[in-house]
């Protein structure tokens, strides 16, 4: 269902426009002034406005100027009415952003046809800002290790079909990337991907979000909005975290996933979707059924094809391209497109421990970025202190006694000639050595001057 939010100071007008777009089958909203209706947007999402010029306070054009500055996935068309139009009312309205321009008294066939062909361009700029954030970040999972082309294999297997698919996965290892994998490569692709993530909302929220609700459900509330569940008919729905969601919620859910048919919340009449279901979690699913958090029924119902993405750890190989890619992501966004990163500092990323996955590696290399603006190689020195710490390394990664010796004596040097600001006769006397003995140490252990 399309959502309308007629904006005009005259009761009588909104009335009829209200009374006449429900009969058309299109959920209504309506306010009296530009502050209201600015309310109501930011409130909940309308696919279009109509929006009158003369209001008590700021006029319709004003409020339009806002409405533009409205991210482009959530902002509606306007199409401005006003009984006093001329052609350069009109000239610049258009020029401020508007759709359209509809003229008092309205001609409801004209007006019909205008709502219409502006309800098309919404769903169509709408769809292409979704296409764009998709491929924008890469639908294709990174690296070359033996998990990533396991995954990638399976992506395109399963890809094409239509079956459940539930991503297990530590937090931060890329499981929303999977989901958007699955669904650039699958017979959905040109419909929308819509995600919900379950831990992120309200217990007493994630119906309302999941199934949308309708006129009257929520007091002082906006009218209508449709749920995800509607918003991702004939595309892809992503339950994020889905262990997350209450008992009451997964019943709902079940019932829904069985003959995809739900009630909107204070709706009458039940709502059909074609819907392909992809979900992910954190957590042991099986774990969470016996202690009596989720329900079993369920989780066969989704379980229907198990994808597990390695943490980061296990996958030490794609380190280095991981983080070159991220280096020329933000390298691009902070207007410096030719980083480089040298072979010391891939040595700190690949050794350390990494808990929170890939995501605690995109936010280091951005993080690297800031705070070095004028650096274009990103070096050892560079890395937060975080990524130093020899307890961030197993006993596994050292051959020796030596080898572990060396490694602490290299850390703990580099430590010191960072706080002397790169001094090496400050560092010198931080470690209470010798100047030369200090040279003679770091030719040992691999450390260079500059460094």
């Amino acid at each position: 269902m399309n959502h309308i939010l007629v904006v005009d100071d005259e009761k009588e007008i909104r009335n009829s426009l209200e009374e006449i777009l429900r009969e058309e089958g299109y959920g209504v909203g309506s306010a009296a002034d530009a502050d209201e209706a600015l309310t109501l947007l930011r409130d909940s999402p309308y696919d279009v406005v109509l929006l009158d010029i003369w209001l008590p306070g700021r006029d319709g054009l004003e409020a339009l100027t806002e409405i533009r500055k409205m991210a482009a996935e959530t902002r509606p068309e306007v199409v401005m009415i006003s009984g006093h139009g001329t052609i350069e009312t009109a000239v610049k309205a258009t020029k401020l952003g508007a759709y359209d321009f509809l003229e008092k008294p309205l001609s409801l066939d004209r007006t019909l046809i205008v709502l219409k062909n502006a309800v098309e361009a919404r769903r169509l700029r709408s769809e292409n800002q979704e296409f764009k954030r998709q491929f924008s970040a890469a639908s294709v999972l990174t690296g070359g290790s033996i998990p990533a082309k396991a995954l990638r294999q399976q992506i395109k297997l399963m890809a094409p079909t239509n079956g459940r698919v539930l991503i297990y996965g530590e937090s931060g290892t890329g499981k929303e990337l999977i989901a958007r994998s699955i669904h650039a490569e699958s017979a959905r692709r040109d419909n929308v991907f819509v995600e919900l993530n379950c831990a992120a909302i309200p217990e007493t929220h994630i119906e309302a979000e999941l199934f949308g609700y309708r006129h009257g459900a929520r007091p002082g509330g906006p009218p209508e909005q449709q749920g995800t569940l509607e918003r991702a008919d004939g595309g892809t729905l992503f339950l994020d975290e889905v262990g997350d969601m209450s008992l009451k919620t997964q019943s709902k859910v079940l019932s829904a996933l069985d003959d995809q048919l739900f009630m909107p919340v204070g709706g009458t009449q039940p709502l059909r979707v074609d819907v392909r279901l992809i979900a992910s979690t954190n957590k042991d699913l099986e774990e969470e059924i016996a202690k009596g958090n989720f329900r079993e029924d369920l989780f066969y119902r989704l379980n229907v094809v198990p994808f597990f993405v390695p943490p980061l750890r296990e996958r030490k190989a794609d380190i280095p391209l991981l983080a070159h890619e991220f280096l020329q992501e933000f390298g691009r966004q902070y207007g410096r497109p030719r980083m480089e990163i040298a072979e010391d500092a891939i040595d700190v990323l690949v050794h350390y421990h990494w808990p929170g996955n890939v995501r605690e590696l995109k936010n280091v290399i951005e993080r690297v970025l800031i705070l070095n603006p004028r650096v274009q190689r990103i070096e050892r020195k560079h890395l937060p202190l975080l990524t130093h710490k020899t307890g961030a390394r197993s006993t596994e990664d050292f051959a020796s006694l030596q080898q572990a010796r060396d490694a602490y004596e290299r850390e703990y040097i580099l430590k010191k000639i960072e706080e002397a600001h790169n001094n090496v006769s400050h560092a010198a006397e931080l470690l209470g050595l010798e100047r030369s003995h200090l040279y003679r140490k770091m030719k040992a252990l691999g450390i260079s001057v500059r460094e």
